[in-house]
Order: C-alpha cells, then structure tokens, then sequence
C-alpha cells in the first residue's frame, strides 16, 4: 500500500515548482512541497475507528422491510457477521479496513483484537444467516449496489492476502459473495439508465469497485457484463456539470465516480477523446477545485460532505496515477484529503463510523 499522511495543520505548503516527475513541463499552482509518510503509529490510530465500529450494536439502522413480526430482532441476530457501524455497509466496509490495515502492518498494536474480531463475525453459520437474509423475498435488493460493492472488495482484500486467517475468512465469506454476484448479474441488464448522485446508488461506484473484484477472481461474465453496459451508460456522455457539485448531502462525485471507471474500462486512447469531451478542464495544470465544508459534523447528512473530500481524492489519485496528463490532479487530491483527515479523530459516531474507511481507501490510491 502507497500509504502516506496528510493531517498535519496547517495544511502542507503549497509551491509553484515542478514535481519531480514531471520537470520540464508547464508550472501548476498546487504543487506540493512536503508530504509525510503515514507509519505504524498513524495505522494504529485509523484501526481504532473501526474496531470499535463494528462492535456497536446500537444505534442502528437496519434499512430492511419487514415482512413480518417474526423479522423484528436486533441486529446482531438479523445480521451477525455485519450488525454493527450503524447500517451494514459500514460493517462490511469497516472490516475492509480492518483487514487492509493488519494486512499492510502485520505488527499492528490490535492485531489480536482485529483477528479475534473477524474470527467471531467471518464464521460459516454467520454467512449462512446472512444468505438467508438476502434471499429473503422482502428483501432481495438489499443494500443494492452499494453494499455489494464493499462486499466484493472485501473478498478481494482477502484474497490477495497470504494469511491463514484470511483465507478461511474468504472461504466463509464466498458464498454470500456469490449470491451478491449472481443478483448483479442479474440486475445490471435490468437498469435502463445509471444512477448518478453523489450518494449510495451512484451506479459508476458500484460498477467500478465490483469490476475490481471481476478481474481479481477471475470473473470473465461478470467483468464483461460490467464493461457492456458501462460504456451503454456512459460512452455519449460530454460536459459532465463539475460546477453543479456537491449536491448538500454529497458522499460521491458522480463526474469524477464516472471518470474513474471510464479509465478503468477504455484503452488509452479511446479514453482520452472521451475525456476531452466529458471533462476537459482536467487536462488542465491549473485545473483547480474547491474542496467541500461541513458545517455541522453531528449531522449525519451534512458530515457526508468530508467522504466526498476522500472519495474525490482517491478518483483524482487513480487518474493521475493511470496517465501521465494527469499527474497534476494528485495534488488536487492532497487538497480533498488534507481538508477532511484531521476531523477523523475524536469525531462524532455520525462522521467516526465510516470515514475511517474512506481515508484509507484513498490512501491506498494516491500514486508515489
């Protein structure tokens, strides 16, 4: 993992002089001159935020239909291998973290706790509940795509891990992954047209992080399935309306979520013509863009503001980590990242049981 930090205060030191990967070309405003590295210390800190996350049961948002008053229980018995983090994305997200974190620093201070907690959760008899809860006949789009999307990238986590632990966990885990993959399959054909807000059902995050998935297992149908209606979706696409961004309750950019995915899907130079049309201002090196304020981090809507400032950062990383006419958008990133970084720790629940994740995903994209 690329990992480094970005919190300290005040924000890093901004300079006009080239990167030095890029000497010899036009100056960019926003280079950055210092960059600290992110170490065990820091890791320490971020594992905090989901280790005691995915141990709170309340409160909750179960987010479910109840078909019947045999389906009122408490979380930890409706879902127990993901009842915690306030709703089940953020369980299963938080592990992912969890996992990302021991996996990248082995020596971590709860690294016990953190197998000791993935042990109890990750069980055969858990993803079995866990199954039935999706086949349910009330329930069957649960947590679509969104949730689906951090399941997949947890199997994927775990799959490029060399761990004992991990491997078992992964081997419990594939079956409810298998069943979220049949009904993406399934779905996927069905939707007409994407969904493109900044907030769960943003089609280009799902396809995006489950493409990931695709290629890492292998999954030929899936991944072309994906690539099919990704370039349906978005291959006619100009002019995406950066400066309609942030809606107020924003978590995703649906310019940047769909961008992103386009470099993932096209050739390199079928993807630069489209971006030319879809975004031209990011070729720019003076390209620029205002990061997002929260106003009152014990909303729980409002706080959504600071993911956007991390899940812009990771697209503005991938980009600028793919090709080359965008390494510029890096520093654009620090800018996102350092902005909400600091608000992580000692933050309120409606901020603390997620956007630990989100800081981590981003660190993990940023390029060298």
């Amino acid at each position: 993992m690329k990992w480094t930090l970005l919190f300290l205060l005040p924000l890093l030191f901004w300079s006009c002089k080239d990167s030095p990967a890029r000497k010899g070309g036009s100056k960019s405003p926003f280079e950055n001159k210092v960059f600290p590295e992110f170490g065990a210390e820091e890791a320490k800190e971020l594992a905090e935020l989901p280790l005691k996350c995915i141990t709170q049961e309340f409160p909750n948002k179960l987010g479910q239909v109840l078909g019947s008053e045999d389906d009122l229980a408490r979380p930890k018995a409706l879902r127990p291998a993901f009842y915690g983090c306030f709703d089940w994305h953020s369980a299963v997200h938080s592990q992912w973290s969890l996992v990302k974190l021991l996996k990248d620093f082995p020596e971590l201070k709860q690294a016990d706790s953190i197998r000791s907690a993935l042990s109890e959760r990750l069980t055969e008899d858990n993803i079995q509940t866990e199954i039935e809860f999706f086949e349910n006949e009330h329930n069957q789009n649960f947590e679509r795509t969104y949730g689906w999307a951090w399941l997949f990238t947890l199997a994927k986590e775990l799959k490029t891990w060399d761990d004992p632990d991990a491997q078992k966990w992964l081997t419990n885990l594939m079956p409810l992954v298998e069943v979220l993959e049949d009904k993406m399959i399934e779905f996927l054909p069905k939707l007409v047209y994407p969904i493109r807000v900044g907030e769960h059902p943003n089609t280009a995050f799902g396809l995006s992080l489950t493409l990931d998935y695709a290629e890492e297992f292998k999954k030929d149908e899936l991944k072309s399935l994906i690539i099919k209606r990704s370039k349906e979706f978005y291959l006619e696409d100009k002019n995406c309306p950066l400066e309609w961004e942030p809606s107020g309750y924003d978590f995703l950019s649906p310019c940047l979520e769909e961008a992103a995915l386009m470099a993932k899907i096209l050739p390199e130079n079928e993807f630069q013509t489209w971006a030319k049309d879809f975004m031209p201002g990011l070729f720019s090196k003076y390209f620029s863009l205002d990061v997002a304020e929260v106003s009152d981090r014990s909303d729980g809507k409002l706080v959504h503001l600071d993911g956007l400032n991390f899940s812009r950062a990771w697209n503005l990383y991938e980009l600028a980590d793919t090709y080359e006419a965008f390494y510029h958008l890096k520093t654009i990133g620090d800018q996102h990242f350092s902005k909400a970084y600091p608000n992580l720790f000692g933050d309120t629940y409606e901020g603390s049981h997620w956007l630990g994740t989100f800081a981590i995903y981003a660190l993990e994209k940023r390029p060298e």
